[in-house]
């Protein structure tokens, strides 16, 4: 492989490594605003229940 076809495999490489990154945080971000929206939702209930 030339210099050049390194150095552009390796910046694919970090594009897709950097788009998985944010992915994952992404995910995250919205298992934890399920969980809180969940949480209210039931703190809602709760308190027109009594």
């Amino acid at each position: 492989m030339t210099i050049t076809a390194k150095v552009a495999a390796a910046l694919c490489l970090l594009i897709a490594l950097t788009s998985c990154a944010n992915t994952i945080k992404g995910v995250g971000r919205d298992a934890a605003n399920t969980v809180n929206a969940t949480q209210n939702a039931g703190n809602r209930v709760a308190n027109a229940a009594r």
